[in-house]
């Protein structure tokens, strides 16, 4: 096993923040958190959000205490008059016209995961793919946690471990409470890595498929986003990529210190897990060292077992013990809107997949089961391609329960697709409808799975509101 003597982050001089104007675009988490920290440092902060002023009662209450100003309801351009740097939450586009602007007056961008990147003390873990970054970087978590709280394992000499960025809080918010053997693992998406430069000192690409092509417009475009977490690194670090996506491992050529991978088989000459008969191995050289069996693994899906296996490979780059991730794996269970089980009501079994908000998760989760399968799909597009999607659902799906803004475009590729004649589909206005349509079909022995293929924003805040609704009406039946 590699030792944990990955160097501290030291990505670039920490900044000197007192007396710097700092403008801030968007007031949900990321740039709340970002504004707390800032304005704790000294910056004179601006925080300016499209919504109005009284939408914003939360963030303003998190905030009363710290000197922040605030612009609501536009994107004013005069708020770049004495700016010495944009720093852009996620969910704002990148070509609105305030950004486009600071671009134009040669105004520096940034955001919060950057600007932790660059000042955080400890080592640092970077996951990112198009599917199956937070179960894996929750995954990642919990083999370090159980490093650290064992007395009886070496924790790889971690003090403390720190989970979050994308998912969870952003970690910018503890940063004044890390030390130097901490560890960080910290979920990036493509939107966050867009603009950054900084990279972790262990940068994982688990997959690149069709995702977010509504907000970076081309695959390329998107490609180019993921693979700036490994364009920071230097020839100390680790990137750990998955061997058997071919969009990942295009990418191998990018990386700069030691290449790792994952895959279901093993791949010629590098290092990293795979599957060997019936048990989960990591390969290091001439040496192939037995992590669990796959029996142990309780996710259900190939995609699943991929997530682990990158799981196993970040843990083992970053010096974290087998007995650490046996013990995490065997326990894990899964996060919350992932394939995530619901109940059995009158002989069905129901699932809620509402974090699948591309077709390629949709037919990962499709792939999860043998069962007939009852599928609610649908939500709002993001302008990638569906014919996938129909060929997995026609061999896969017994009825195609449709809701929500692409329902009638779904069911056109269906159309266009000869697939209907075979494949039942039910059109309903919202999620709500398609639960009791489904509950209506489902016979002893079907999967009733949400899992959408698209977005939640025509019907709800996020997918993580969408997926609790679902579950709240799934277990009122």
């Amino acid at each position: 096993m590699v030792e944990s003597s990955l160097k501290p982050a030291g990505r670039a001089a920490r900044q000197e923040w007192r007396g710097r104007q700092v403008v801030i675009i968007g007031a949900a988490r990321q740039g709340t958190a970002l504004a707390a920290y800032l304005a704790r440092q000294g910056a004179r902060v601006v925080l300016n959000d499209q919504r109005p002023v009284e939408s914003l009662g939360e963030a303003r209450g998190a905030l009363s205490d710290l000197p922040v100003t605030w612009v609501c309801g536009g994107h004013p351009l005069s708020l770049l008059d004495g700016a010495d740097l944009v720093c852009v939450s996620g969910g704002v586009p990148l070509d609105i016209p305030l950004i486009l602007e600071a671009q134009r007056r040669h105004i520096p961008l940034s955001n919060d995961s950057q600007i932790f990147m660059e000042a955080a003390p400890c080592r640092l873990v970077g996951i990112t793919g198009s599917a199956g970054k937070t179960t894996t970087t929750s995954l990642v978590g919990r083999i370090a946690q159980e490093a650290v709280q064992a007395p009886l394992h070496s924790s790889g000499g971690y003090r403390k471990v720190w989970v979050g960025g994308n998912i969870g809080s952003p970690l910018i918010s503890h940063l004044e409470e890390m030390a130097e053997d901490d560890l960080a693992i910290v979920e990036l998406s493509s939107f966050q890595l867009g603009l950054m430069s900084a990279s972790p000192h262990v940068a994982a690409i688990l997959n690149i498929t069709p995702n977010h092509l509504d907000r970076h417009g081309s695959m390329a475009a998107y490609t180019a986003a993921k693979v700036r977490i490994l364009l920071g690194q230097e020839l100390s670090d680790v990137a750990v990529l998955g061997w058997g996506d071919p969009g990942a491992w295009s990418l191998s050529p990018q990386v700069r210190g030691r290449l790792v991978g994952f895959g279901l088989s093993a791949a010629w000459q590098v290092d990293g897990t795979f599957l060997q008969g019936e048990d989960l191995v990591y390969r290091e050289g001439e040496s192939v060292h037995p992590i669990l069996p796959r029996p142990a693994v309780r996710l259900r899906g190939e995609h699943n077992l991929l997530n682990v296996l990158a799981a196993c490979s970040i843990a083992w780059v970053a010096g974290l013990p087998v007995e650490a991730m046996r013990s995490a794996v065997e326990s894990f269970t899964g996060v919350p809107h992932r394939l995530e089980f619901i109940r059995e009501w009158r002989g069905a079994r129901w699932y809620n997949d509402s974090i699948a908000t591309a077709p390629e998760r949709a037919i990962a989760a499709l792939r999860s089961f043998d069962e007939p399968i009852i599928l609610l799909a649908g939500g709002r597009d993001k302008d990638l391609p569906w014919e996938g999607f129909v060929s997995e659902a026609g061999r896969r799906v017994r009825h195609l329960v449709l809701f929500g803004e692409a329902g009638e475009m779904i069911a056109d590729h269906f159309r266009r697709a000869s697939q209907q004649a075979r494949l039942p589909i039910t059109r309903c206005a919202g999620l709500q409808e398609a639960v009791k349509v489904a509950a209506g079909l489902a016979r002893p022995g079907d999967v009733v799975l949400l899992s959408p293929g698209g977005t939640s924003f025509d019907e709800f805040h996020d997918f993580e509101e969408r997926g609790e609704k679902f579950r709240q009406w799934v277990l009122n039946l």
